[in-house]
Formats: structure tokens, sequence, C-alpha cells
């Protein structure tokens, strides 16, 4: 798969104007869940023989995308110029609001830039998924030990870094649907200063996967929700990086305004 031929081609993305059917309107969850049950699976067999690259990865995404605007989602991202003409690698540090956003960035991403993400040690212990996410090499955290995850974090981020890889990191201690800067660590800006790359700001509004009750990861699809990511000019890390992290957090909290203001009240 070549740039041009990816979905996110260009450096703005509005879903086209899709017609669900009559049975993706009534049960959008259940017509999504099932064809990324496949793709989960189809990924895992692959991974299982080593044969999951980095092209398999954004097929997934790509495909994932395609299934959520089948079903009624739309989805817009911008300010994908601000990593495409970067050079180096770089830590991507943004809020943190459901399942969808690990299966959408690598579409978004990986065509430009190979990425990887900081996740938690849970999510790499699941059944299929997990084998998909270990292929991905990436930096994994116990989200017990503050201290711990830090230095997993330094090690492991700088050394993807260092071999070229960005590193998605979301500071946020656990996945929520409000953005509370208070609550918003400064891990990603301490890995970018001590690789010395940039950091690019993610902003990002994903409620449309719901985060279920029983099962966490997976909650019901709510078409009326749009789906938005934007990303933020490159930040270089100067000082202690307490400027830099004060403007990740302000641009994710005046983006979530703006998107929440123009979602029609449900």
């Amino acid at each position: 798969m070549t740039k041009k031929d990816a979905l996110f081609a260009q450096d703005t993305y509005t879903s086209p104007v899709f017609s669900p059917s009559w049975l993706a309107r009534a049960c959008p969850s259940l017509l999504f869940y099932l064809p990324l049950l496949w793709i989960v699976y189809q990924a895992s067999r692959k991974a299982t023989r080593q044969m999951y690259d980095g092209a398999a990865w954004i097929a997934s995404s790509e495909t994932t995308v395609q299934w959520l605007e089948k079903v009624g989602c739309c989805v817009k991202a911008s300010g994908m110029e601000s990593f495409r003409t970067l050079q180096e690698p770089c830590v991507f540090v943004g809020n943190h609001m459901s399942t969808l956003e690990t299966f959408v960035l690598p579409a978004l991403i990986q065509p430009w830039k190979d990425v990887t993400f900081v996740v938690k040690r849970s999510l790499i212990t699941y059944p299929f998924f997990g084998e998909v996410l270990r292929s991905r090499e990436p930096v994994v955290v116990g989200r017990t030990n503050a201290r711990e995850d830090l230095t997993a974090v330094l090690q492991g981020g700088t050394a993807c870094l260092e071999a070229g890889r960005s590193v998605v990191v979301f500071p946020q201690s656990t996945r929520s649907t409000t953005f509370d800067p208070a609550l918003f660590n400064t891990i990603g800006v301490k890995l970018a200063k001590r690789a010395g790359v940039p950091i690019v700001p993610l902003a990002l509004k994903t409620d449309a996967w719901s985060n279920g009750h029983t099962l966490k990861d997976f909650g019901p699809i709510d078409t009326r929700r749009t789906i938005h990511f934007a990303f933020g000019a490159p930040l270089t890390v100067a000082g202690q990086g307490k400027e830099e992290h004060h403007v990740i957090s302000q641009f994710i909290t005046e983006h979530l305004a703006q998107w929440n203001a123009e979602q029609p009240h449900q």
C-alpha cells in the first residue's frame, strides 16, 4: 500500500455520505462487532505466523474505519500535515476516550510514520487482540505503580524512538469521555524531552464507541456521535516542559469544547 492509496491520503478527512441498511440502523453495534471480530481473528493468525507487518496493520485499521462508516458513523480527521512533514519520529500525546482510537489511529499514522502505542499490560493478554498488539512491539505499563510505569515508558519509548518508531501516549490514568487536565500527567512530555524528539498534540472524541458495562472495551456503537481526530503543530520541549504540557492540555480542551458544542443534544 502506498501513501497515495491510503484511506486518509489527504491532510483532512470527512467520511463520505453513506446510507446504512435498515439492519445497520436498527443494530449498529451488532453489524459492527461481527466483522470486527473477523478482522481481529484474521490479524491474529497473521501475527502468530509473524506476518502482521505495518501494511497489514494499516489494512486492518482501514477496514475497521470502513465498517464504522457502513453502520452510519461519521469520521473526521484534521491536521495530519503536522506529523507528515516531520523528518524524525515523534511522540503523539493525546486524551484517551475509548477503544476506538487504538483501532483507528494506525490508519491515520502508520502510512507515514512507523508507530506503536504505550498500552496497559492487560491488553496484551486478550485472546487474539493481544497477539496482534504484541506483534506491534508496544511499550507496556502495569498501571499500578506510577514510578515503574514512568521507567518503562522512558526506557522502552526512548528505544522505539531511537529506532525510528514514533510512540502514541495517552497520559490519562483511564479512558474517559471527559477531559480533566489535573489527571493528565506529563509522561509524554518527559519521554519527548529525554529522546530529543518533537511532540504532536492529539485531541480526539471517540465516544461513538461507548465504554461497556460488562466488557468495558466493547460498548454500544452510537452513530449519532461524530468521531473526531485533530493533530496539532509539533512542539519542541524546552526546559522542564511545563509550557508544552499546558499547550497540549489547552489544545485538547478547546477541541473537545468545540466538538461538544457542535454535537446535537441527545
